[in-house]
């Protein structure tokens, strides 16, 4: 897993995170997670969005779309959820959650794709 430690306390570091973890989508297992607490269980919200990875990636292959899935973002009234599968390791997501009214979503999303490249597994 090498870095997963550091590349969690660095998405950490995203202004307005709230959690964040490396999933496996095939199983739900969260590989590397940071933050949540008793108000946001990481751990549950990471292993149920398996099944958003999952059903986007169907989806694209019933549409037969030859293409990669970048990111899913999900916006709740509080909250921003990014989903970024690593390229390298398409079955491995990174999960993030952060209170909207302290993050800029478009730099969130940009430093978490650096922090996706920088990720080694």
């Amino acid at each position: 897993m090498g870095n997963t430690g550091n590349q969690i306390k660095k998405a950490m570091e995203i202004d307005g995170a709230i959690a964040a973890a490396i999933v496996d989508s095939e199983s739900g297992m969260t590989l590397a997670s940071a933050g949540g607490g008793a108000a946001f269980d990481i751990e549950v919200a990471a292993a149920a969005n398996t099944n958003v990875v999952q059903a986007k990636l169907k989806a694209m292959s019933s549409l037969r779309l030859a293409d990669e899935l970048e990111d899913i973002l999900i916006t709740l009234g509080k909250q921003y959820h990014i989903i970024r599968p690593l390229r390298r390791t398409p079955a491995v997501f990174y999960y993030l959650a952060c209170e909207r009214t302290k993050t800029n979503l478009a730099m969130a999303r940009r430093s978490l794709a650096e922090i996706e490249q920088a990720t080694a597994l």
